[in-house]
């Protein structure tokens, strides 16, 4: 079991009201101060009652809850769509397109748009329409989910990849390659944006995330680190290309990475063994509806799946399975099962009702997304109207004892893990109902889910990774949840942010 590193910093926070869990262990309601010294909380005592020689931050009656987690995040990929032409409002080929005309080229000469939603447009990409307005441009437009990329006739060739689909569309492994070509940009100017995410993920509570990002991150967290990267904990995985250079320099998940100031962990194989809902890829029991031939894919076969578990396992290296159909997730926990290996199935947003009770029973824990029930709820209804597993389960995972931990998938969602709360506890996202109201949870399992790992706590001995919230989250509704104000943060008793 990994350790999350403690930090040296001593704090008194002064006057705030404990609102995430830990709070049914104190002995009042009202008003506390806490103590924190060597990066652990020391004490915990009605305010006015203790006397330390520390930093002082008055937290003026706000409401302290565990520091928040995203459990999923494509940093580079994030951090760089700052700078992307948004295509996320776009209802066609044709909007999409447009919005791209006059886009400012990045300075090597390439057009990059992001957030497309393909899967919900009535005409279909086409590589002329693309290459019509952009010209010898290099143009690439991300789909929302990553798992597909719309290019058009000069990126194709610059990128050695003609011949595509009429479409221009480049999907699964390929469209990964093309992110994963697009990130690699000079150290400089990503580490700049990753530094910029970091200060943006700290103003909304955040003091750890898990780091999904394709390329290899050891060698970058140190790099980045050393240069002064200090706003929140990482957990970096790696994918299996890399999976022999991990073992080869004796890494194993939960070590801290060395040269990295006690704030970067190794941590998982990540495989990505289906699609999306989004690019009609996750690999499901019954088809897609309209499409009767396509039950999705499973992009790692069975044995395989099962080789890099027991490969990864014996090397002290969990594993983190992508698997978004009912099928994929089957799989999944079958190769877990087989290996008795240790990790997380990463989505789980198609489950069947029999595999509800294998997570606890086989001790993997189940990594989810609430926002993509929100967003993707009339996709879902439609394109999945034939399936019997259940969609997008919260309520039901909690309830079989499976240990649930929420992200982003950011770029996907925001980084903002205040819009995965509300998504959680609300199930909507505009002014309908609920979408399958029976899968919401309440805010205080919403808050534990959005901790690390889903357990953190503020109590005595406790690692002082703590947000501190300008309103109470037990008692705010929707949208105060998605706006909720963060006073200040603190990461192992050094303040990251303060408002």
């Amino acid at each position: 079991m990994s350790v999350v590193p403690a930090l040296t910093g001593d704090l008194l926070l002064r006057g705030v009201r404990v609102a995430g869990s830990g709070r049914e262990l104190l002995p009042t309601d009202g008003p506390v101060d806490i103590l924190i010294r060597g990066g652990v909380i020391a004490d915990i005592a009605p305010t006015g009652n203790l006397r330390a020689t520390a930093e002082v931050v008055d937290g003026g009656g706000a409401w302290a809850i565990p520091g928040l987690w995203d459990h999923h995040v494509h940093l580079v990929q994030w951090a760089l769509d700052a700078q992307r032409v948004q295509l996320g409002d776009a209802a066609s080929a044709a909007e999409a397109v447009r919005m791209v005309a006059d886009a400012a080229p990045l300075p090597d000469g390439r057009i990059v748009g992001a957030g497309l939603r393909i899967a919900e447009w009535r005409e279909r990409p086409s590589l002329g329409l693309l290459d019509e307005v952009t010209g010898e441009r290099p143009a690439y437009l991300i789909n929302a989910d990553v798992h597909s990329v719309w290019l058009n006739s000069a990126a194709l060739r610059r990128e050695g990849f003609e011949g595509a689909d009429e479409d221009g569309m480049l999907r699964e492994e390929q469209a990964f390659e093309i992110s994963r070509r697009l990130n690699a940009t000079d150290e400089a100017t990503v580490d700049a944006a990753v530094a910029a995410a970091g200060r943006r993920a700290a103003a909304r509570g955040v003091t750890g995330l898990v780091d999904f990002d394709m390329a290899w991150n050891a060698d970058a967290w140190r790099r980045r680190v050393a240069s002064g990267f200090d706003s929140h904990r990482v957990e970096f995985a790696f994918y299996p290309a890399d999976l022999q250079r991990a073992i080869d320099e004796g890494l194993h998940s939960g070590a801290q990475l060395d040269a990295a100031g006690g704030l970067v962990q190794v941590g998982p194989l990540k495989l990505i063994t289906d699609g999306s809902l989004g690019t009609r890829t996750a690999a499901c029991s019954h088809s897609y509806a309209g499409d009767p031939q396509n039950f999705g894919v499973l992009n790692i076969p069975a044995d395989e799946l099962v080789g890099l578990l027991a490969r990864a396992t014996a090397s002290g290296i969990d594993v983190a399975v992508h698997a978004i159909g009912d099928r994929a997730v089957a799989s999944a926990l079958d190769a877990f099962a087989y290996t008795q290996a240790q990790g997380t199935v990463e989505h789980a947003q198609l489950v069947r009702h029999a595999d509800l009770q294998r997570f606890a029973r086989l001790g993997v824990a189940v990594s989810v997304q609430p926002m993509h029930a929100i967003d993707d709820r009339d996709l879902a209804s439609d394109l999945w109207r034939n399936q019997r597993s259940l969609g997008y389960p919260l309520a039901s995972l909690f309830a079989s004892g499976a240990s649930v931990r929420f992200g982003s998938d950011a770029p996907v969602t925001p980084l903002d893990p205040w819009l995965g709360i509300a998504a959680a506890v609300h199930r909507t996202g505009d002014g309908r109902g609920p979408w399958h109201p029976e899968e919401r949870v309440s805010i205080d399992t919403a808050l534990r889910a959005s901790s690390r790992r889903g357990a953190a706590e503020i109590g005595l001995g406790a690692v002082a990774d703590i947000a501190l919230c300008g309103a109470d989250p037990r008692t705010a509704d929707r949208a105060q949840l998605q706006r909720m104000p963060v006073v200040a943060t603190i990461l192992g008793g050094r303040v990251t942010h303060r408002a």
